[in-house]
């Protein structure tokens, strides 16, 4: 146990000198800076500030920053040609599982400003309903460098059930890359959860009477 309890204390040591190495040179790095250093290490700074705020107010011109319901599919087009990310709910009026999906995407639209949030009504989009074969309703549909890049059908990768987090749908939406995320790809902030039934949810609402089976992940809009 004594060996044990050395062998520890020799790598914590190991770890800690590393450290502080790494320490020592940034300080020596910091040191060696002149004037006209530190000054063009500002105007850099300044400069990469100027640009996020400038990206920032053009996300926000195309709609980004908040989550809007498309009246045609022209528009959904119009869309993919001008935003890189899109997060795009195909939902009908009569489906209660839709305003759930609505009240998780309002949220995140706000925190993802790089991200354009919209939704589309697939009574009023049928070719892209059916070029996407969406059958499942709701369906969310991921889109990165104007490629669709992946689904979400149903509640089933939210953990089958509906009352999962704001943070598992963006969890499940960073999969396919369609917004930024800092967490852990790999560690939903969910585990454990169970299927379960709603009792507002009655039958299973379908376009086409089955789910889908597409394979066709890498729909150009461009």
């Amino acid at each position: 146990m004594e060996a044990v309890e050395k062998a520890i204390q020799n790598q914590v040591l190991k770890v800690a000198e590393t450290v502080e190495q790494q320490v020592d040179a940034e300080i020596q790095a910091l040191e060696k800076l002149d004037i006209d250093d530190i000054e063009k290490l500002r105007e850099k700074r300044l400069q990469d500030m100027k640009k996020q705020a400038k990206q920032h107010q053009e996300w926000l011109a195309m709609g980004h920053g908040e989550y809007s319901e498309l009246t045609e599919e022209k528009e959904f087009f119009d869309v993919a040609k001008k935003s890189q990310k899109i997060v795009c709910h195909f939902y009908k009026s009569d489906t209660p599982r839709c305003k759930i999906v609505d009240h998780h995407l309002k949220n995140l639209c706000r925190t993802h400003i790089e991200t354009r949030f919209c939704k589309l009504d697939v009574n009023r989009a049928p070719f892209l309903t059916e070029r996407l074969r969406i059958k499942v309703i709701p369906t969310i549909v991921l889109v990165n460098d104007g490629k669709t890049k992946d689904y979400i059908v149903g509640f089933t990768d939210l953990g089958n059930c509906d009352d999962f987090s704001t943070a598992m749908m963006e969890w499940r939406i960073a999969q396919s890359g369609a917004i930024n995320y800092n967490g852990d790809l790999l560690q939903p902030p969910e585990e454990g959860k169970r299927s379960k039934k709603s009792v507002f949810i009655s039958k299973k609402h379908t376009i086409r009477g089955k789910a889908s089976d597409s394979d066709d992940d890498d729909d150009d809009y461009q």
